[in-house]
């Protein structure tokens, strides 16, 4: 059976529900980080960069997977590979959100360092007794 206009009302839509919405965002955060850029205060830039950041990650982690997702053709599609993509974007991406704005919060950055040193620590320690 011939899918062409499934296929092609997928790739329509994904873009105009998926795509053209990110374009859009990613345009007005250019401008939001000019603005950001020509602001004089350097702690302003600087916590204004944190909240622009933190924000376009996560908008990334929620569109990148579903464009991904709709806009390969079907003859390059796995089921295996959706169920992932599925289950990275409903569940991956919302867990993902707290952590990714708590990391703004130098105290919980400063726990992050000292965990990551913690590992570091005892990698480079059982390396050594290898």
């Amino acid at each position: 059976m011939d899918t062409w206009v499934y296929e092609y009302t997928v790739f329509v839509s994904t873009t105009l529900f998926l795509v053209l919405p990110f374009v859009i965002i990613a345009c007005s955060y250019g401008h939001v980080l000019l603005a950001v850029y020509l602001m004089r205060s350097a702690e302003g830039r600087k916590r204004a960069y944190s909240t622009c950041s933190a924000h376009l990650t996560v908008v990334t982690f929620y569109y990148v997977p579903f464009a991904y997702t709709y806009l390969r053709p079907r003859s390059l599609r796995s089921p295996a590979e959706d169920k992932a993509l599925a289950v990275f974007y409903t569940v991956l991406t919302p867990m993902l959100n707290p952590i990714i704005y708590s990391l703004r919060n130098k105290e919980v950055k400063g726990a992050l360092r000292r965990v990551i040193h913690r590992i570091c620590f005892v990698k480079m320690d059982t390396n050594y007794l290898s």
